[in-house]
């Protein structure tokens, strides 16, 4: 199951292991080491995770796990990638309580990490976010796109999302160098041409 737990008799020998073999390579791939957590509805609830989005490419678990692990005990910590193992430019982090995830966000939200600004928030799942939104919003038009390459352009976002439905209205912001910044929407005719795309288009790479 490439899972396994060890008990230790002092409290102090298991942070020393923590500290020093997590995201440790064994047979070629990095092990993740986390205080082992009694309760997994914990886990399962949701409750101190924390999404960050804008990580700079070089950024992997262990940076992400030591950039974070100042503000409590961390159930799991991991960077998205793709299918060759590059990083999405996003990831999570579940902290043992709201109080140091809500730390975390507070700390880290808008800071520069490899010279990238960051974006640090709560994590909600579809289910709450379409919950709060209500029913008008989900019959939504707009689709946001993140996480594409500098030289992803209009015309070939066009050409990617036109194939599902009509589009009114499209757009890749930029900085004020010129250069984008990975993000963009596009705006359908119907909610759903937008759920075609999404449904679709949601982890595949565009060129």
């Amino acid at each position: 199951l490439g899972y396994a737990y060890v008990n230790f008799q002092e409290p102090a020998d298991a942070e020393r292991a923590l500290d020093t073999l997590n995201y440790e390579p064994i047979k070629g791939r990095p092990m993740r080491i986390t205080w082992a957590q009694g309760d997994p509805s914990l886990r399962r609830s949701g409750v101190g995770n924390v999404f960050i989005k804008n990580l700079d490419k070089s950024i992997d678990n262990k940076t992400l796990y030591d950039t974070f692990g100042a503000f409590g005990n961390i159930l799991s910590c991991k960077v998205v990638t793709d299918e060759t193992g590059n990083s999405k430019g996003y990831g999570f982090i579940h902290f043992e309580n709201l109080d140091e995830a809500d730390n975390a966000i507070s700390e880290v939200n808008g800071m520069l990490l490899r010279d990238k600004k960051v974006f640090v928030s709560k994590w909600i799942s579809r289910k709450e976010r379409l919950g709060k939104l209500g029913q008008a919003a989900q019959l939504f038009t707009r689709v946001y796109l993140e996480n594409f390459g500098d030289d992803f352009n209009e015309e070939q976002m066009m050409e990617a999302f036109g194939v599902f439905g009509s589009i009114t209205s499209l757009k890749i912001m930029f900085d004020e160098e010129g250069k984008s910044l990975g993000f963009g929407y596009v705006v359908f005719e119907t909610h759903k041409a937008a759920a075609k795309a999404i449904e679709e288009m949601n982890g595949k790479s565009l060129w």
